[in-house]
């Protein structure tokens, strides 16, 4: 009895020593790096264990149109600004400049909300590392970008409030040719592979990271959380269902940065958590052009039988 408590103690001894109070991602965990793993992140904060987390895995056909998601309108997405890309030590992040406000509205948002940063989430030189799944698939990459409601200050003030911030989330996929519109971006990045370096991002165009217009008529709308630490349940979640295409050769340049121990910076995301409840919508546009479809199925059947008789 007594030996089994010693062993209970050694055991709990070690796992306290082997984890410390940082928060890492899976990848990082072991003894030498003394950090938390994405199981441990609620002794990091408490709101990690909420019961409106993100990201999670989104099933289709568990999804509820709603035909209040319209097209986002966006707003100055096409200027060209200058920027900052950073390595923060579990990202590569770019801030985006107070003015001219980028700023995304519709869509069954209540308010508008202004661009503050975005930043990556990926695998291993191109394996599954998308934080988001649809129908258990991984991609190998996700881009979000975050705004905080116009009506706030900071992203801390936003952050106290339910619908204080929106993300919009893009999915990448692999693609035989590269994407030409990223060569300045991940030419950039070489700059800042170590933990704290930054560049400067001149001429930096939002729209062009993004999906044509065209395709984004289809997407995931739920509440849900940062996917990091303080995990603050305060987040309007939009999940673009169309994959941005980028080169095998592109998306392994995302695993060249560095952690602050100096390995390879790769699986970068936190594991799906339970939606406990939760609805998700989805733009009704999918639902919209099936029924236009079927109308015009019926229309030309009923056009033959006409011509029949």
């Amino acid at each position: 009895m007594m030996l089994a408590l010693i062993s209970s103690f050694l055991l709990a001894l070690l796992l306290n020593t082997c984890t410390g109070a940082e928060w890492c991602y899976q990848s990082q965990v072991s003894c030498e790096a003394h950090c938390k793993g994405p199981d441990l992140w609620e002794k990091v904060h408490t709101d990690c264990k909420g019961n409106k987390q993100s990201p999670i895995n989104i099933v289709t056909k568990k999804t509820r149109a709603d035909p209040r998601l319209t097209p986002l309108k966006f707003s100055n997405y096409q200027l060209a600004v200058s920027a900052t890309m950073k390595n923060n030590g579990h990202s590569v992040k770019i801030s985006l400049p107070h003015t001219p406000t980028l700023t995304i509205s519709g869509g069954n948002l209540k308010k508008a909300y202004k661009a503050v940063q975005f930043h990556f989430h990926w695998g291993d030189n191109g394996g599954p590392g998308s934080e988001h799944t649809i129908d258990g698939e991984q991609y190998p990459m996700e881009m979000h970008i975050v705004h905080m409601r116009e009506d706030f200050n900071s992203l801390d003030e936003a952050l106290k409030e339910r619908d204080g911030v929106a993300v919009l989330g893009f999915f990448y996929e692999e693609s035989n040719s590269a994407n030409r519109k990223y060569e300045g971006f991940i030419k950039t990045m070489k700059n800042v592979q170590n933990t704290n370096a930054s560049a400067p991002l001149l001429g930096l165009s939002l729209s062009t990271f993004i999906l044509p217009e065209g395709n984004m008529t289809n997407y995931y709308r739920y509440d849900g959380s940062l996917t990091t630490p303080t995990c603050t349940e305060a987040v309007v979640w939009t999940v673009f269902e169309n994959p941005i295409p980028l080169s095998r050769e592109q998306l392994s340049e995302f695993s060249k940065l560095k952690f602050s121990d100096g390995k390879d910076m790769v699986k970068t995301f936190r594991p799906v958590q339970p939606r406990k409840g939760r609805v998700v919508y989805r733009s009704s546009s999918a639902v919209l052009l099936a029924s236009f479809t079927l109308l015009l199925l019926c229309v030309t059947s009923a056009l033959g039988l006409s011509q029949i008789n």
